[in-house]
């Protein structure tokens, strides 16, 4: 299909967010200067909130999430907040604390598995680290951000003249014995750890003493690309859930003198369950919730009123129809890429999806000039989740689930499509501006 200029434009900009944000706590400093530079305000959670009319503010709790919004001009009674909601993580390999062990000349880092990913797309691939490493600063500490550019790791396979049935029953990896990566050469007379703490200490320009701890992520060093005949698809790791983050944020800082509150929630550990402080299940966005209530003195009546009155939609990535795998899928239910936003339904409320939000949802892709899909999961498969139900039940406002249909998800190289992204980020606009 033929893809403008515009759409590819957006998505070379989605690739390059994607390709600065290896890790959770990357994504939301890349969505902070974004916001830095188009004037949004830096909130503490810790300070008090003094908030004013088409201000446009936001803040971060626990480096990974991140809450913006912009204060409408309209009574929040009347209009209510519209809100998008979104995940900062991605499944894949978390470095344990005490990563690094020797073996057999070699140094090898131990990982854990964190969510759901398929463990035989990191193999054989250009491996690194990025995450937050926490330094001793005096008698406290600081975070400092941490990002290898250069391949260093890998997983490399084990030959097939060892594991002759590997084309037949698939790649199946022992998740303590066989996921640990390889780092370097051992060292004589050094500690495999020591070498290791020793190497990021370097890369930081302080004394391997003075780290304390660290949070890493394993991530690919592949660049992002477009491919197809007419180059009208791409693929990155982290498409889920990055690129729905990144629909979000884009819409938010395109929305000009919106009448409703808009607000942009983008969340960690969705992918492990979002029970966390930071996560969708915790009080984040209720507590900046009640803050802007607050700041604008509401009584508590108001604040319900507000939330009577406001919508919600839940952007993930939705599983695009694989022509090799027909058998997959729901038969009436079978999504393309480059063919609009999809809007998810579940009958068990995996998906906070039914008729009326639906319908909600169909009404802005109509007004935003842009096709839409309809998705279930086949009956006899397990469905996913999402934040949506949580949100939902959380704050009690109309939610609905939708995404941009995509290959591979859960692989460290996934792909999509060049059109969706621009449909999804054109409809969250119209919602931001309604």
């Amino acid at each position: 299909m033929k893809i403008s200029d515009q759409s590819r434009a957006l998505a070379q900009d989605l690739l390059d967010f994607i390709d600065v944000s290896p890790s959770p706590w990357h994504a939301v400093h890349s969505v902070e200067q974004r916001l830095l530079k188009q004037g949004f305000t830096h909130l503490e959670e810790s300070q008090s909130w003094q908030l004013a009319t088409g201000k446009r503010y936001f803040v971060v709790r626990g480096g990974a999430s991140i809450i913006a919004f912009n204060v409408g001009s309209q009574p929040l009674v009347e209009s209510g907040f519209r809100i998008v909601g979104a995940h900062t993580d991605s499944p894949g390999l978390r470095l344990k604390p005490q990563a690094a062990f020797g073996s057999d000349g070699l140094i090898r880092i131990g990982v854990e598995v964190y969510g759901g990913p398929i463990l035989a797309t990191f193999t054989d691939r250009d491996l690194s680290i990025a995450g937050r490493v926490t330094l001793r600063a005096g008698n406290s500490h600081e975070t400092r951000l941490l990002k290898f550019d250069n391949a260093l790791m890998r997983l490399p396979n084990l030959a097939i003249h060892m594991n002759r049935e590997v084309n037949d029953k698939g790649l199946v990896l022992n998740k303590q014995t066989e996921l640990p990566l390889l780092f370097a050469e051992s060292i004589d007379g050094v500690a495999a750890d020591q070498q290791f703490l020793t190497y990021i200490a370097q890369s930081l320009n302080v004394d391997s003493a003075d780290i304390l701890t660290f949070e890493l992520n394993v991530f690919d060093t592949q660049k992002g690309s477009f491919w197809g005949a007419e180059q009208e698809f791409i693929a990155d790791s982290q498409l889920d859930n990055l690129a729905s983050c990144h629909a979000a944020i884009t819409a938010l800082l395109a929305a000009e003198d919106p009448s409703s509150t808009g607000v942009c929630a983008l969340f960690d550990h969705e992918e492990v369950g979002s029970e966390s402080a930071t996560g969708a299940s915790g009080s984040f966005l209720a507590d900046v919730i009640n803050r802007i209530a607050l700041s604008i003195g509401f009584k508590e009546e108001d604040r319900l009123r507000a939330l009577a009155q406001s919508f919600f939609i839940s952007a993930d990535m939705a599983h695009a129809y694989h022509p090799n795998y027909p058998g997959a899928y729901e038969p009436c239910h079978h999504v393309l890429v480059n063919k609009g936003p999809v809007i998810k339904t579940n009958a068990n409320q995996r998906y906070s999806t039914n008729a009326d939000t639906a319908a909600r949802f169909i009404t802005l892709c109509e007004r935003a000039g842009v096709p839409y899909q309809q998705y279930a999961h086949r009956t006899d498969l397990g469905c996913g989740s999402t934040i949506g139900p949580i949100v939902a039940s959380n704050l009690g406002v109309p939610s609905v689930d939708v995404g941009s249909p995509m290959w591979a998800m859960h692989s460290i190289r996934e792909s999509a499509g060049v059109a969706d992204h621009q449909s999804m980020t054109a409809v969250l606009t119209e919602l931001f501006n309604s």
